[in-house]
């Protein structure tokens, strides 16, 4: 078994997105791109995330989260140590009003503490 320490960081989301992880050092990724089919390239590239015990913490951009909600779900209530999905702004807008407040409540979800931000 892996240490949580040597756990890798996956992203999925579009190419930009996909580009600054990489930049940042993450190397497991998969950008899904075209109009076509996308629900389900969502979900191919997350249940293989979610298969592989290298990853600890996969992100997701807040767009793409309604095509695999059922799948979040289930990771939620299994309630495995990892991996942690973190969701991540669109691209240009964001859903959540005060972005800083839902990463701060999301923390606490995570970890059961605040950390200020």
């Amino acid at each position: 078994m892996i240490s949580l320490q040597n756990l890798d960081i996956a992203v999925i989301g579009n190419e930009d997105q996909v580009i600054l992880m990489q930049l940042a050092g993450v190397e497991k990724y998969r950008v899904i791109e075209g109009e076509s089919d996308i629900r389900e390239k969502v979900r191919e590239a997350l249940r293989e995330f979610v298969n592989d015990t290298s990853i600890g913490i996969i992100m997701i951009p807040e767009n793409l989260r309604d095509y695999v909600d059922d799948i979040l779900k289930y990771i939620s209530e299994s309630k495995k140590i990892t991996p942690v999905i973190i969701e991540i702004p669109s691209k240009f807008t964001t859903e959540k009003e005060d972005v800083r407040e839902f990463y701060k409540s999301y923390m606490k979800k995570l970890l059961g503490f605040s950390i200020e931000i």
